[in-house]
């Protein structure tokens, strides 16, 4: 089965065609601003993309946010695709623009299925004490307030992967992925399934991201409406894209604040040291969850292309038995994949170059086997 895959960001549009054998033949990616690409784009792309490759015969994408109930793969028809709508205000950067794109292939592909591949699926297996909030329970059961996790196509992927590099069975492992780029989070995979994540309701949650401020206390918020007078949507829009890196070095880039901090800008250190401290702890909550460490797992844009950073996070977790090689570690950037792993190290190290478009490819391929 081939399968062009979508995923549709908040700020590019990649697009992808996948053979059965997992092959890669024609690739686009098309500029998004605000998720958007110009008008007619997307289509006029998707088709040609088609035509290049003899035929597609299902479209699979990446929406963010699947809610409580859509936790597997799904063939998208009309009211499918209005539940997924309903959940834009949970992920109003990836919704939208998955939304879009789903409507836009079902208008240009109209004989090639389209699936939705959710990630909040993986964290489906979340045990309920991990998932749920201590807050008064209509909030739970009416309100649907309890911690979803995101990334989940990319945890799966890395997960597995780091599994493969390690030559281990991954249903014997305590593997702890952390996925770091401008979006964050770490997410503990014990036996295969995802156990515990550091994003929760929305994926504002968890680790300093490049403009998401991730963990705060609740009641810094109220606090700043009701005692501070700032609006509602002010605070909103500062937590999502004006927190993180970018508030506390200037710049939302990881690469832009280690040059800063190399260069001796305290801000650039102050927030690099932030961000190592909230990923040394995170990380380490997750092992908790795991009940131990067999493989931490390195991927995203920062994980996969800063050895610096590895090697501070490294350090920091250095009492669960990790520690990293130098040279090797030096070595993985740019795509490279490879066990970074010190030799007495008692835990693993690898880094891992993340395929959401297999993932989905392979989901779609499943659930239309299926059907």
């Amino acid at each position: 089965m081939r399968v062009l895959v979508l995923n549709a960001g908040s700020s590019s549009v990649k697009l992808r065609v996948v053979e059965p054998d997992d092959r890669v033949v024609h690739r686009r990616d098309l500029d998004a601003p605000r998720g958007r690409p110009a008008a007619g784009e997307l289509e006029a792309t998707a088709l040609r993309l088609a035509r290049e490759a003899g035929g597609v015969d299902a479209v699979g994408h990446r929406v963010v946010h699947g809610g409580a109930d859509l936790t597997t793969a799904t063939v998208v028809d009309a009211h499918v695709l209005d539940r997924i709508d309903r959940l834009t205000a949970l992920a109003p950067l990836h919704q939208p623009p998955a939304v879009a794109g789903v409507r836009a292939m079902i208008a240009a592909l109209p004989d090639a299925p389209s699936v939705a591949c959710f990630d909040t699926a993986f964290h489906a297996t979340m045990p309920e004490a991990a998932r749920t909030y201590a807050v008064p329970r209509w909030w739970r059961s009416e309100l649907g307030l309890r911690r979803y996790g995101f990334h989940g196509l990319a945890h799966d992927w890395a997960s597995a992967r780091a599994a493969e590099l390690v030559d281990r069975p991954l249903e014997r492992l305590r593997v702890v992925v952390a996925h770091l780029g401008s979006g964050a989070s770490a997410c503990a995979v014990r036996d295969g399934r995802s156990v515990d994540t550091t994003m929760g309701f929305t994926p504002t949650a968890g680790l300093v991201m490049g403009t998401r401020c991730g963990d705060l206390d609740p009641s810094a918020v109220t606090w700043l409406v009701r005692r501070a007078g700032r609006p509602v949507d002010e605070v909103d829009h500062a937590l999502d894209h004006g927190s993180g890196l970018l508030a506390l070095a200037g710049d939302a880039d990881m690469r832009h604040v280690l040059d800063a901090a190399d260069g001796g800008d305290a801000d650039a250190r102050l927030a690099v040291d932030v961000w190592v401290h909230r990923a040394c702890a995170q990380l380490a909550a997750m092992a908790a969850a795991c009940g131990g460490l067999d493989v931490l797992a390195f991927s995203g844009g920062v994980g996969e292309n800063s050895p610096v950073l590895r090697r501070r996070v490294a350090a920091g977790l250095g009492f669960l038995g990790v520690a990293v090689d130098p040279g090797a570690d030096a070595l993985a950037v740019g795509g490279v994949e490879a066990d970074v792993s010190a030799a007495d190290a008692r835990a693993r190290t690898v880094v891992v170059h993340v395929r959401e478009d297999l993932v989905i490819a392979r989901q779609v391929r499943a659930v239309l086997a299926g059907r």
